[in-house]
């Protein structure tokens, strides 16, 4: 039996749907509530390098990537405080934003 971390965090391949193998999880931060997740409970953003932004479902498209929890509070506090554009550097479109909230 894997023993549980202190601070409630995802070990030995218990990431989400993006952990395949076992041992170390990829750890992210929110870009709203500045809380850490494993890889898979987070949406990944991010500026190609044509400078769009998008939704990346794999984790993997090249280009800056922001993280953030796919609940409607943390989708509201990157949206009131900018918090994507600055984490990017690039303008999010309206239409993202409406991805995000449906």
């Amino acid at each position: 039996m894997p023993k549980s971390r202190h601070d409630g965090l995802p070990i030995n391949g218990e990431g989400g749907p993006d952990a395949k193998r076992r041992g170390r999880v990829g750890i992210r931060t929110c870009v709203a509530c500045r809380q850490e997740a494993g890889k898979g409970a987070l949406i990944r953003l991010v500026r190609g390098p044509d400078g769009s932004t998008a939704v990346d479902p794999t984790g993997h498209a090249p280009g800056r990537g922001a993280y953030l929890h796919r609940n409607q509070e943390c989708i509201e506090i990157a949206r009131k405080r900018r918090q994507l554009e600055r984490s990017l550097g690039a303008a999010v479109p309206s239409e993202l934003w409406s991805e995000l909230t449906a």
